[in-house]
């Protein structure tokens, strides 16, 4: 048998061929994995939206408000609290954020389930806003034109993490934004209530300026 040639041809190929089976074998490891990833991601979603909700409350489908996924809570009827998915541009990229505000708007909770920000700096906006210290936590505080005291705010920004906290405050205020015009109603306007059972958030998250 003739032993094939060295060629720049053969060597093209030789390439292709690799590159043709490491994308195969990539695409399954994604088909394999993808479905997972999404059950673990909307786990916890369910989870943040139970958290910053009062418990013993039903839960209506989603709507969708201005781009932004509300989760309305009844109580005998009433509409009494909604949980927002809000997200904004921080300094090192997205955080997406689920809060809870009451009736009034006034913040009951809030879990971060995603951010890049900087490790040991803006990454603490997970527990950062929920600090009784100085003016850090938004927790009953009305939203809407929530801002950092450097702004002219009541809002203790991170230390050094301004713009990371701005975000974060801003997310907030889009998430009352996005229910403050919807009307109030009872829960027979609501689709496919679901009982929600009581269950604490966990969190994680933190930026830099």
């Amino acid at each position: 048998m003739a032993k094939l040639e060295s060629t720049f041809k053969n060597m093209v190929l030789s390439l292709v061929i690799i590159s043709v089976v490491a994308a195969g074998a990539l695409a399954g490891v994604y088909i394999l994995t993808a479905e997972n990833i999404a059950r673990q991601e909307a786990q916890k979603q369910q989870a943040a939206i139970l958290a910053v909700l009062p418990s013993g409350c039903t839960i209506a489908e989603p709507e969708e408000v201005e781009g932004l996924k509300i989760y309305k809570a009844y109580a005998n009827d009433q509409w009494i609290a909604t949980a927002v998915e809000t997200s904004e541009v921080g300094f090192d990229g997205p955080q997406v954020i689920m809060v809870g505000l009451d009736a009034e708007g006034q913040v009951l909770d809030y879990v971060v389930l995603k951010q890049t920000e900087t490790p040991g700096l803006g990454a603490h906006i997970d527990h950062w806003f929920k600090d009784a210290a100085g003016n850090r936590s938004i927790i009953g505080k009305k939203a809407g034109e929530l801002a950092v005291s450097k702004d002219g705010g009541e809002v203790d920004a991170i230390t050094a993490a301004t713009i990371s906290s701005r975000a974060f405050l801003k997310a907030v205020n889009k998430a009352y934004a996005a229910i403050a015009a919807q009307p109030v109603e009872a829960a027979t306007g609501a689709s496919q209530l679901q009982e929600q059972p009581a269950q604490e958030a966990q969190e994680t998250e933190v930026s830099h300026e």
